[in-house]
Order: structure tokens, then sequence, then C-alpha cells
């Protein structure tokens, strides 16, 4: 899939500056606000996007498309969009390691894989004790090089985001060493995990309960000092009637910055929380946003997988290196 002119995607070709799309909800937010930033489409013409990550050495923004089974390549000098690998696997999240190769989860193969340098792909993990993981969901890399990433049941459930089938584990968080490859269960006691990311400091995990009852919530973690597990679980954010966090990052100042929404005007979009839970900031969507990442030059570019398309926006803030 290529398009000659990815930006005349029929959307707010005129927006007006300060762009009523990005809302202050505490007084927090405005630092982060840039008067003439406003929101970008950068393509459209996918079933479901997901998983963003930016390659800043080679000035380019990766997401898949799940549905379609395949991941996306966003050129920044150019803005020309193809296909970087199809099938994917039915590819979902993605982040990068501190080597800065790709590290993906796959729902069709059920299983987490990084992509060499050359090209190759290598399988980090597919099973834990001898059964088949569920689907590989959302995915992130701590400083010390361990992989993190969710593993609930959704591509499963179905034919249209993998392949269906009956799962063999619990739903669960997973760490693989950094150095030895050994793979670790986190925890078992999120339902429906999802989205998730470390605070600055690696201090905190934050992890999205996307089956939480009776709302879907934002739970924090603490880290123990040993760095490879977490303790004292609770609710950060309780996404309320109808809120649904999906993918989420840091930025350097701690805030969390969520995909979110449900198909309403109301909700589709990003919502910013400050690191006390206080939400201070929306930037309205007219999708539902699935995930989204920090990049360009300066990390200070905010790029968001929703629905369909893929937008972008500058913000006065970075995020997290390595997220």
């Amino acid at each position: 899939m290529t398009t000659d002119n990815p930006l005349n995607a029929g959307w707010r070709d005129h927006p007006r500056y300060p762009d009523p799309a990005i809302e202050t909800l505490d007084e927090r937010f405005e630092k982060y606000r840039i008067f003439s930033a406003a929101v970008e489409r950068l393509y459209t013409g996918c079933r479901w996007s997901e998983g963003p990550v930016w390659f800043g050495d080679g000035r380019y923004l990766l997401w898949s498309d799940i549905p379609n089974n395949q991941i996306l390549k966003w050129e920044e000098e150019t803005g020309s969009v193809n296909a970087f690998r199809r099938p994917s696997n039915f590819a979902n999240g993605n982040t990068r390691d501190r080597h800065g190769r790709l590290i993906t989860c796959e729902h069709g193969g059920r299983r987490v894989t990084r992509t060499e340098c050359d090209g190759t792909v290598t399988v980090l993990v597919e099973n834990w004790q001898g059964k088949r993981l569920n689907s590989p969901n959302d995915v992130v890399v701590k400083s010390d090089g361990s992989v993190w990433f969710t593993d609930p049941p959704f591509g499963i459930l179905g034919n249209y985001e993998g392949h269906k089938a009956e799962p063999e584990l619990e739903q669960g968080v997973y760490r693989i060493d950094g150095e030895s490859g050994d793979i670790s269960l986190v925890t078992t006691d999120v339902l429906g995990p999802n989205g998730l990311c470390f605070s600055p400091d690696e201090r905190f995990l934050y992890i999205v309960e996307s089956r939480g009852v009776p709302h879907r919530k934002i739970l924090a973690y603490d880290v123990a000092e040993n760095g490879r597990e977490i303790m004292n679980k609770r609710v950060l954010i309780d996404a309320g009637p109808g809120g649904t966090p999906d993918g989420m990052r840091c930025d350097i100042d701690g805030n969390l910055w969520c995909g979110w929404g449900m198909g309403t005007e109301a909700l589709d979009g990003i919502l910013v929380f400050a690191p006390d839970g206080t939400k201070i900031g929306r930037i309205a969507l007219p999708e539902r946003c699935a995930n989204l990442c920090f990049g360009g030059p300066k990390r200070n570019r905010l790029f968001m997988a929703a629905s369909q398309s893929l937008y972008a926006l500058y913000v006065n803030t970075q995020g997290v290196p390595g997220g």
C-alpha cells in the first residue's frame, strides 16, 4: 500500500490556532501546549491502527494495521507511506530495544519477536512452561534491556486480528531478561492487560486493565529494587463509564499520555494525566486512539495510531527515552 500524497487525507486542511482539538483540563497542561501546533492527519486507510514506534536514525515511523496483517512505514522527509512488512503475523504493539532493534508483539504467531539489523527475525518468546502464549499485545523495554509485555487473549478471540483459538494460559504480564533471555511471569492479576509503560525513573510500572470491573482502569505498581518484580498494586486512574484506555507512554515529567475512546466524540482521542492521576489535558480526534509514541528529532512529536488513521502533534515536552 502506497500513497503519493498522504497529507491529503481530507481532514482539517485549515485548522484554527490554537487548535480547539487540544483542550486544557487543568492548568498544569498549559505548558505542554504549543500555540501554533495543530493535530495533523498523516495517513488514513487502515482497518485498525496500533503500535507506533519511532526510528530517529532512519527518520521514519512504523505502526501496525492489525486486520490488514501489515506494518506500515511513514517517511518523515517525504511523507510517503508504504508497507514495511506484509504479512506481519498480525503484529500489534511495537517498540525498540536499547540496541535500536524492532521488538514486535504478534497475534498471529502468538509470540514476541526481534528484528535484527540485517532484517532477520528472532523469536524471543512464544510459550510459557510448555504452553503457547495467548496473543502478546503491547511491549516496552526497560533501561536494563529487559522486555516487558502483556498477553491477553484478544488476538485469538476471532479471525479478524489473528487466528481463533482457545487460550492455553492465564492472561498475564511477562518479562524477558535482557542478558540471559530468561522468561518470567510478572503478574496474572490484571483483567485484560493491555498497554504498559514505565515512569521516567522506572520506579513505577503502569498497566491498562482493559477488562476491569465495573470500569476499565490504569493500574500502578512499584518496581522492586531488583528491577525484575512488581508489587503494591493500586488503581491510579479509574476510566469511569465508557472510558477505554489502551496504549500509553510517559513524558519526561511523568505525565501519562493515553490512547482513549469508544467511538463517541466525547471520548475519542488522547487523555493526559499528571503523575498523581489527575486528568489535565485532552486531544480530541475523530477516531478512537489505540496507541501512541513520541518521536521526531527531539522526541517532542506525538504520533497517534487511531482506528483507520495516523495523526501527529508537536508538544512542549519529550517522551521518555526507550518508550
